[in-house]
């Protein structure tokens, strides 16, 4: 779609904006798509809305707020960060850059747990490395009778997950401590739920800029292999977990061959499954405490 300099509607000055944003290394696909969310974060419209009056003249305020925002997308600044939102689950979650943004894989990981949940009435889990708590409060809200607790290194990441767990009304039944791991949460627990770090260091000059410039590199990278802190989620789950108990948790493209014979290494625990994302990529372990 074109638009003539002078053409003062919306959808006009969000096209030459995708011009800017496919100038600094977006797809044109994704330049269109980003510019046409920025806008709307911009006039506070919903999609349908949108829909309806994009061909609208621009309000008087819009082309300097807009022109802001478009700017910092060209930094390669995710839109995540820019509009402070990502759906997750069918919620939305806020997210700054003190927190990883939730990817649509993760929600295997909801899933599973609540397979794993089963029968149990009052089910005590943990969320290790909750960041944004969009595994935690969903959970907690998927689960009304479970109890939640929810860990993180990140003080700034913790203050964003309890304005998240507030939002979506789970504040009484998600308790956030920070700290490594467990954090001290007595054992034993029904199940725990982790999306640690798992990016190898010598994958991070070849990563796109908006996850390797933006996003904590707390929560992306964890040694040479990016395996350090699961090899650590599962030397430690056998003391947290009850007999029948379960862990769950994602880890990344080509490491399910290590993360088998990381678990094979401890006796008291068993492989359930590996999931697989829409891409087909073994993306989510699902273990037994035997």
């Amino acid at each position: 779609m074109s638009a003539s300099v002078g053409d003062a509607s919306i959808v006009a000055r969000v096209t030459r904006a995708a011009a800017t944003l496919e100038a600094a290394g977006l797809s044109a696909t994704d330049a269109r798509q980003d510019a046409s969310v920025l806008a709307r974060h911009v006039l506070g419209w919903s999609l349908e809305h949108w829909l309806g009056h994009q061909r609208d003249v621009a309000p008087d305020d819009f082309e300097a707020a807009f022109a802001q925002v478009i700017t910092r997308r060209a930094t390669r600044e995710p839109v995540a960060y820019i509009t402070g939102e990502r759906e997750f689950y069918w919620r939305s979650f806020a997210v700054t850059a003190a927190t990883l943004i939730p990817r649509p894989e993760t929600e295997l990981l909801i899933d599973a747990a609540i397979r794993a949940s089963g029968a149990l009435r009052f089910p005590q889990i943990i969320d290790v490395g909750t960041g944004s708590g969009c595994i935690a409060i969903t959970i907690a809200a998927e689960l009304p009778h479970a109890s939640v607790a929810a860990t993180d290194i990140s003080a700034p990441a913790l203050e964003v997950a309890r304005t998240n767990a507030a939002r979506h009304g789970v504040a009484d039944r998600v308790e956030f401590r920070r700290g490594a791991f467990f954090a001290g949460l007595t054992a034993p627990v029904d199940m725990i739920l982790s999306n640690p770090p798992y990016v190898p260091e010598r994958d991070r000059a070849t990563m796109a800029p908006e996850v390797e410039g933006h996003e904590p590199a707390t929560a992306l990278f964890s040694g040479g292999d990016g395996l350090d802190c699961v090899r650590s989620l599962i030397a430690l789950t056998p003391d947290m977990l009850r007999p029948g108990g379960a862990l769950i948790f994602e880890f990344g493209f080509g490491q399910a061959a290590h993360v088998k014979q990381l678990i094979a290494c401890q006796p008291a625990l068993h492989l359930n499954e590996i999931l697989p994302d829409l891409q087909g990529i073994p993306r989510v372990a699902v273990v037994n405490r035997l």
